[in-house]
């Protein structure tokens, strides 16, 4: 069953920093606690003492994220920002390939299980993106993630100025590993959630698992009465609502590889996420760099205008999808990725950044898209 993401332009308050997001818990990007003013309906009655202060998380060393920052504001905040945290460890564990005893891992072992909920789920929503965008989403990458050393696992080896440093795997290698990867053959059951994977194949959720990790976060928020915050997982935002006096969140797309911001997006009850070259990458003997976004159909980096120095921004509803878009429109490259959202405008928006400095934006956010350091083009459908 194909899931639909309902794309809106609404508006919010949030510093976002291209693929690794920071916002400042001290007000800066969220607002100052207790300056918002109430909503015009509220009463001294009625009033919420608590709806305008902001609570705020910091979760360490999770899904391979250095920290995660969570606010909330709201008399329940402080029971949904535990309740929040309590999640992520949850699903990091259940999905990690770095921990055996993971599903991800033990099916990996095994070449086949049974699914538990989550990860039937981002299965199907991974098998379905790998349908729709021409296998450019493919959960069957591990091998060559293995292979060019950008799992989890590795640890790059920094010279004095703090670049990685390696070799690249050989044409040999990469051709060998591409042969395992194809998401097209994996065997899944949805009714009953079996999975059979073939031989030596191995899969892994990094692509969508933070994103689907913020949008269960804001899920339980909702439960838990919140209707303002914030997630920050590592640069995977999600807002729940507006701020807390009705005003937009303003997340800033970060430009990490020329000290400035791309622009400003502002969104409510969205996701904003993005995927970019300069996130993770190493450079080899030979000068070249080679980044951690990998082209199922080549083994090698994506470098079709998106590579070490692009950057592609995903605004939808559903952190799931718009974690999984970020990667594939990357490897499709501009062209096949505005073709892309041609057939899928009611679903998601973009801001795409190519390799020669040229920016696009969707028309679904015109209204609520600006920058004052670049010129930019709005692509119509």
């Amino acid at each position: 069953m194909k899931r639909k993401i309902i794309a809106a332009v609404i508006a919010g308050l949030l510093l976002f920093t291209g693929c690794s997001a920071e916002y400042s818990v001290n007000g800066t990007a969220g607002g100052n606690a207790g300056d918002s003013a109430k909503p015009a309906d509220t009463t001294e009655k009625d009033a919420d003492p608590l709806a305008d202060r902001a609570f705020d998380r910091v979760i360490y060393d999770a899904m391979t994220v250095p920290y995660m920052s969570l606010r909330a504001y709201g008399q329940h905040a402080e029971d949904a920002l535990i309740a929040g945290e309590v999640e992520i460890r949850r699903l990091d564990d259940l999905l990690s390939t770095g921990k055996a005893d993971s599903d991800t891992a033990r099916i990996n072992a095994n070449g086949r299980g049974t699914l538990s909920r989550d990860t039937a789920y981002l299965t199907e929503v991974s098998l379905d993106l790998h349908d729709s965008t021409g296998g450019a989403f493919d959960i069957s990458v591990y091998p060559l993630m293995e292979l060019w050393g950008f799992t989890s696992q590795f640890e790059d080896e920094k010279d004095n100025t703090g670049t990685s440093r390696r070799e690249a795997p050989s044409d040999k290698e990469i051709a060998d590993t591409l042969s395992l990867v194809d998401a097209s053959k994996i065997e899944y059951d949805a009714e009953t959630g079996g999975i059979i994977l073939p031989d030596q194949m191995q899969i892994d959720f990094g692509g969508i698992a933070k994103g689907y990790t913020s949008q269960r976060i804001a899920d339980i928020f909702r439960s838990n009465g919140v209707t303002s915050a914030l997630i920050d997982l590592g640069g995977n935002i999600q807002t729940v609502g507006s701020k807390p006096d009705g005003s937009p969140w303003k997340v800033a797309l970060n430009d990490r590889n020329r000290g400035t911001f791309l622009g400003v997006v502002q969104v409510k009850d969205m996701a904003v996420i993005s995927s970019g070259g300069y996130e993770r990458n190493f450079t080899a003997s030979d000068g070249k760099v080679y980044h951690h976004i990998i082209d199922p159909a080549t083994g090698y980096p994506a470098d079709n205008g998106f590579s070490v120095d692009a950057s592609v921004s995903i605004i939808c509803s559903d952190g799931t999808m718009a974690d999984g878009l970020s990667t594939s429109l990357y490897v499709m490259g501009p062209e096949k990725a505005i073709e892309y959202w041609r057939a899928h405008s009611d679903e998601f928006d973009f801001v795409l950044m190519t390799d020669d400095d040229k920016m696009y934006v969707s028309e679904g956010i015109e209204d609520s898209f600006s920058s004052d350091t670049y010129k930019y083009e709005i692509v119509r459908k």
